[in-house]
Protein backbone atom coordinates (compact mmCIF):
# COMPACT_ATOMS: atom_id res chain seq x y z
CA UNK A 1 0.00 0.00 0.00
CA UNK A 2 0.99 3.42 -0.64
CA UNK A 3 0.41 6.54 1.74
CA UNK A 4 0.00 10.29 0.17
CA UNK A 5 -0.54 13.40 2.19
CA UNK A 6 -1.83 16.56 0.49
CA UNK A 7 -3.73 19.65 0.99
CA UNK A 8 -6.61 21.14 -1.03
CA UNK A 9 -7.91 24.82 -0.69
CA UNK A 10 -10.90 24.96 -3.16
CA UNK A 11 -13.86 27.51 -3.05
CA UNK A 12 -17.64 26.21 -3.03
CA UNK A 13 -17.90 27.53 -6.58
CA UNK A 14 -14.67 24.88 -7.77
CA UNK A 15 -15.97 22.06 -5.92
CA UNK A 16 -19.40 22.45 -7.61
CA UNK A 17 -17.52 20.92 -10.84
CA UNK A 18 -16.95 17.64 -8.84
CA UNK A 19 -20.92 16.98 -9.19
CA UNK A 20 -20.81 17.63 -13.09
CA UNK A 21 -21.44 14.03 -15.50
CA UNK A 22 -18.17 13.70 -16.70
CA UNK A 23 -15.95 14.78 -14.20
CA UNK A 24 -14.64 11.75 -12.61
CA UNK A 25 -11.62 12.71 -10.59
CA UNK A 26 -9.18 15.49 -9.69
CA UNK A 27 -5.57 15.60 -9.61
CA UNK A 28 -3.53 17.17 -6.95
CA UNK A 29 -0.03 17.28 -6.25
CA UNK A 30 1.02 15.56 -3.16
CA UNK A 31 3.59 16.49 -0.76
CA UNK A 32 5.77 14.09 -1.85
CA UNK A 33 5.55 15.42 -5.48
CA UNK A 34 3.92 13.01 -7.12
CA UNK A 35 0.36 13.83 -9.07
CA UNK A 36 -2.03 11.96 -7.88
CA UNK A 37 -5.55 10.70 -9.50
CA UNK A 38 -8.02 10.96 -6.50
CA UNK A 39 -12.12 10.13 -7.75
CA UNK A 40 -14.56 13.07 -7.10
CA UNK A 41 -16.75 10.55 -5.42
CA UNK A 42 -14.34 10.33 -2.76
CA UNK A 43 -13.84 14.19 -1.99
CA UNK A 44 -17.30 15.56 -2.66
CA UNK A 45 -18.02 14.52 1.23
CA UNK A 46 -15.80 17.23 2.58
CA UNK A 47 -17.46 20.18 0.57
CA UNK A 48 -18.93 22.14 2.67
CA UNK A 49 -20.22 25.53 2.19
CA UNK A 50 -16.98 27.76 2.20
CA UNK A 51 -15.85 25.36 -0.09
CA UNK A 52 -12.63 21.93 0.40
CA UNK A 53 -10.13 23.14 2.60
CA UNK A 54 -8.10 21.20 4.59
CA UNK A 55 -5.26 18.25 4.82
CA UNK A 56 -5.61 15.00 3.71
CA UNK A 57 -4.32 11.18 3.71
CA UNK A 58 -5.03 8.63 0.79
CA UNK A 59 -4.03 5.20 0.75
CA UNK A 60 -4.37 3.10 -2.07
CA UNK A 61 -3.47 -0.73 -2.86
CA UNK A 62 -1.15 -2.69 -5.01
CA UNK A 63 -3.82 -1.82 -7.92
CA UNK A 64 -4.06 1.44 -7.17
CA UNK A 65 -7.66 1.42 -5.76
CA UNK A 66 -8.79 3.61 -2.71
CA UNK A 67 -8.28 2.16 0.50
CA UNK A 68 -9.06 4.93 3.02
CA UNK A 69 -9.29 8.58 2.04
CA UNK A 70 -9.73 10.47 5.38
CA UNK A 71 -9.42 14.47 6.37
CA UNK A 72 -6.63 14.71 8.59
CA UNK A 73 -6.24 18.61 9.73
Amino acid sequence: MKTFYFSINATYDYCEKLYFTGNNAVIVKAESGENVQIPSLNLRPFVTRSGLNGRFRLIINEQNKVESFEKIN
